[in-house]
């Protein structure tokens, strides 16, 4: 099968979905074309994604094309994740891929780039929402400490709910990351004339590179918690100062030597300003995230909002770390509470999960084997890749030959049409 991969930024570590959903692809014997966005810097990281593309093209995309396309979606009724990754040049770069020969499916990644699938036509296309937008939306505008956050997610919230109940006039298939997100986006679709879509939204969970992300033969240091994640996002900045403001001074009253390590790139001042605490080190980024999770004592991942799988929450687990999350992540993980991590849904009750796994070693060592054992068995990225295809097959089946396809669009019989909206 030949997938043309579409991304509104350059996969790889950072962007681990696309990254090893790519990878797993061409594993599996699949050929890859991959058309990706690069903002910035981000072409230097495209190294680690070549080597399992049949063919690679980055597009830069200049933060004057981004306000721009931002500035225009204000007045319009799109939302400005969806304007952002608007390119005349993505087009014309998905016109000489699609001109080179055939292409079997079309894979579109988040709703940065949700709006290039209009320019294809005549062929399936599966979009992969990851999460649902809205769903997220809601809870910031509601959850979150900085007002901006709250302001702009009110902000967009109306449009954004609008745009992905049309998904499905879009797209033969949509992906999400969990059963929570799948029903949020059903709601937001009823009423939008998809009768089958139960069928054609699909929860696509996220995986681990197990053999990246495996535990590595160092001990992990006393009273240790550490707190992964990208800290230019605005749940982990809620997440991250909940821990810090909320659960570690409960920690500290029994433990006063416990140490918290907030690590991912672009803390904001309000972050980085935790570290006046001397208990407290925010490292900014990282090349490898794998060492502090291998010598934290407990790997504390709070979730304030949020939507979807935490990868964190996974990573961790992978690595044999003993965790202790919210019940939120239950929602997107077949996980048991006492078995695979532990869960605390108050401030309190999350520092004593805490402070009972710094007590007790044998929990932990029993937690981290657990965890570990939970990810192998349902988060191996190649099973999922093998899932994905069976998707491309139920997209393309949804392409007729009487020169529609099942979204009301027109297509070519045998053919490739690329719009030049």
């Amino acid at each position: 099968m030949h997938v043309l991969f579409v991304t509104p930024y350059v996969p790889s570590l950072i962007r681990v979905r696309p990254y090893n959903l790519v990878r797993s692809l061409a594993q599996l014997g699949h050929s890859v074309t991959l058309v990706a966005l690069a903002v910035g810097d981000e072409a230097s990281q495209a190294d680690g994604i070549r080597p399992y593309c049949h063919r690679c093209e980055l597009v830069a995309q200049r933060p004057r094309q981004i306000v721009g396309n931002l500035t225009s979606a204000l007045t319009q009724r799109v939302p400005l994740q969806a304007a952002y990754g608007h390119s005349r040049h993505m087009i014309d770069a998905l016109r000489r891929v699609l001109r080179s020969g055939p292409v079997d499916v079309v894979h579109v990644e988040h709703l940065r780039a949700a709006m290039l699938g209009d320019a294809l036509t005549g062929i399936p296309r599966v979009f992969d929402s990851v999460d649902c937008i809205s769903l997220l939306l809601e809870r910031a505008a509601s959850a979150s400490p900085q007002i901006g956050s709250r302001l702009m997610a009110r902000l967009e919230l109306g449009r954004t709910r609008s745009f992905e109940g049309r998904l499905l006039e879009r797209y033969q298939r949509v992906l999400v990351t969990s059963v929570e997100d799948r029903q949020a986006l059903l709601a937001l679709m009823d009423g939008h004339g998809a009768v089958d879509a139960p069928d054609r939204l699909v929860v696509l969970p996220n995986g681990v590179d197990l053999d990246y992300f495996a535990p590595l033969p160092v001990s992990r240091e006393e009273e240790t918690l550490v707190y992964t994640g990208k800290m230019s996002y605005h749940a982990n900045v809620a997440s991250a100062l909940y821990l810090a403001r909320e659960v570690m001074p409960r920690v500290w009253w029994r433990r006063p030597k416990a140490s918290l390590w907030i690590v991912g790139k672009d803390p904001p001042p309000v972050i980085r300003a935790l570290a006046t605490d001397p208990r407290v080190t925010v490292t900014g980024y990282v090349p490898d995230m794998r060492p502090y999770l291998a010598r934290a004592t407990v790997a504390a991942c709070p979730i304030s909002y949020g939507v979807g799988i935490q990868n964190k929450v996974l990573e961790a687990m992978a690595m044999g770390a003993p965790v202790v999350t919210s019940p939120r992540a239950q929602m997107a993980l077949g996980v048991t509470s006492g078995t695979h991590l532990l869960m605390a849904d108050r401030p309190d009750t999350f520092a004593e999960e805490v402070l009972r796994l710094l007590s007790d070693a044998a929990l932990r060592a029993c937690l981290g084997d657990a965890g570990r054992r939970y990810v192998v068995d349902n988060h191996y990225w190649p099973t999922i890749a093998g899932r994905l295809t069976g998707v491309y097959a139920e997209a393309a089946s949804c392409m007729g030959d009487s020169g529609r396809d099942s979204v009301g669009q027109k297509t070519v019989k045998r053919g490739i049409r690329v719009d030049n909206t």
